[in-house]
């Protein structure tokens, strides 16, 4: 049997709609014309309910003004509610990636609410005689200051979500430089050995860099708090009553929570992506950075027998098809591919931020596309290196020991006694003969042993401090 269905017009004509949609024909629209990503915007679920705080904003301030009536602006309100509490995401089957600046997101969910609307004072879909997508659900709005205000309010939450994972990664790593404070190690610069530090110096490292691209990500979020809701087509306000965009502001601040303030020149906020830019390079930049971190977890765990075998990384799967017995780092490498993507998806974003035309950019809705996924990916990607990596990390603490007590690099704790020069000639001997620093010392008797055990004590070697001759 043929599902039931109603006839919607526009400009272009008329189209067929399932009768159970929510959404109309300009929906169809969209899903007839792109068949880009095969990500619908219902997989942002705070995008959809950032439209939704959008359109209630919207409503009650043309209520307050006289634009709407009252029933219609209650109603409304009301079909924003239920999309807030979540209901109604499978109506939002658009593409996240579309021409026409977002035109068929916002179309989307003007039509969706404005059938439920309907729904809510008794009447069927489609009768939009009624209830209007466009003169009423958009009222003094246009897709170019409601699109972008809905994505800069579900990005906020989105950066809110990223920075809980940061945060969560940033502990574990404190707390394993805590437990490895006391595992003496070698240090390296240039892959060579350096001089001695603790494990823990390293953990507790990765911690503060975590640490200080959470305020980074802190200060570029604040970037999103600037908003274009009233400027309606190009920033001029055509369309809208006086007071609205500093009224329709205000709502949105009160029922999201979120300190968005209206932008100073509307028509330079209309067509600006400055904002997304500098968030994107701060992603890129914690990109970069945890994955810097993750080549480190790879090579302090190589091995085991031919590698560095300083730490154990969680074994979590079978590493090869054909050589018994390998264990791969794979939560590492999956946050290296995390990161990769991420700094491609800085350059899409950069091209499309640049390619902005006179008073709008229609290329934002590939911005959306690749923060939404970017800030997704890493905070799934950083959950998972701390539940399934981090938290599981033990070191070999005899190994790291040993490589510390047969290093030529332990030369340099004795400069500041026996000068660079003697010191040289040491590093070139013990290299040369495969003796240690020690033995050639005292056989050259350039210490007595009592000075060069409190030198090469771990506990001057973890902790160091000058000693005179």
């Amino acid at each position: 049997m043929k599902p039931k269905t109603r006839i919607e017009h526009d400009f272009l004509g008329d189209l067929e709609i399932p009768e159970d949609r929510y959404y109309g024909v300009q929906t169809m629209r969209g899903l007839q014309n792109f068949h880009i990503t095969g990500v619908p915007i219902s997989q942002s679920p705070n995008f959809i309910k950032s439209l939704a705080y959008v359109k209630k904003a919207a409503a009650l301030a043309n209520r307050d003004l006289g634009a709407l009536e009252p029933p219609i602006a209650g109603a409304i309100i009301s079909a924003c509610d239920c999309i807030i509490a979540g209901e109604l995401l499978e109506q939002f089957p658009v593409d996240m990636i579309q021409g026409g600046a977002g035109t068929s997101t916002n179309m989307n969910a003007n039509e969706v609410i404005a059938n439920k609307a309907l729904e809510i004072l008794g009447h069927p879909r489609g009768r939009y005689e009624i209830i209007h997508p466009n003169n009423h659900v958009n009222c003094s709005q246009s897709t170019n200051d409601a699109y972008p205000t809905a994505f800069r309010i579900a990005l906020f939450m989105e950066i809110n979500a990223l920075l809980q994972s940061m945060d969560a990664l940033q502990d574990a790593f404190a707390r394993k430089g805590k437990e490895f404070s006391q595992v003496l190690k070698m240090g390296r610069t240039q892959l060579q050995d350096a001089v001695p530090m603790t494990l823990g110096d390293e953990f507790t490292a990765f911690s503060v860099t975590m640490r200080e691209d959470l305020q980074r990500l802190r200060e570029a979020q604040q970037l999103v708090t600037e908003i274009n809701l009233g400027a309606t087509a190009i920033g001029t306000m055509i369309n809208a009553p006086e007071g609205y965009p500093e009224l329709a502001t205000s709502y949105l601040r009160e029922i999201t929570g979120i300190p968005v303030k209206l932008a100073d020149h509307l028509i330079e906020a209309t067509s600006d992506a400055g904002a997304y830019v500098q968030i994107s390079g701060v992603l890129k930049r914690i990109a970069v950075k945890v994955s810097k971190i993750c080549n480190d977890l790879r090579l302090l765990s190589s091995g085991p027998r031919a590698g560095l075998n300083e730490i154990n990384l969680p074994p979590l799967q079978p590493g090869s098809s054909i050589m018994p017995g390998k264990v791969n780092p794979v939560i590492p490498e999956a946050v290296n591919q995390i990161a990769f993507h991420v700094i491609g998806s800085d350059v899409t974003i950069a091209f499309a931020a640049e390619a902005g035309q006179l008073q709008l950019n229609v290329m934002e809705p590939v911005i959306v596309y690749c923060l939404f996924h970017s800030l997704m990916i890493l905070r799934r990607g950083f959950y998972t290196l701390k539940d399934k990596c981090v938290e599981g990390i033990t070191a070999n603490e005899e190994i790291c020991r040993s490589y510390v007590l047969n290093s030529i690099g332990v030369v340099t704790a004795l400069n500041p006694i026996l000068g660079y020069e003697t010191c040289s000639a040491i590093a070139k001997e013990a290299l040369q003969s495969g003796g240690s620093v020690y033995e050639i010392v005292l056989r050259k008797k350039l210490l007595s042993k009592e000075k060069l055990d409190e030198i090469l004590s771990p506990e001057n070697l973890m902790n160091p401090k000058f000693i005179n001759r």
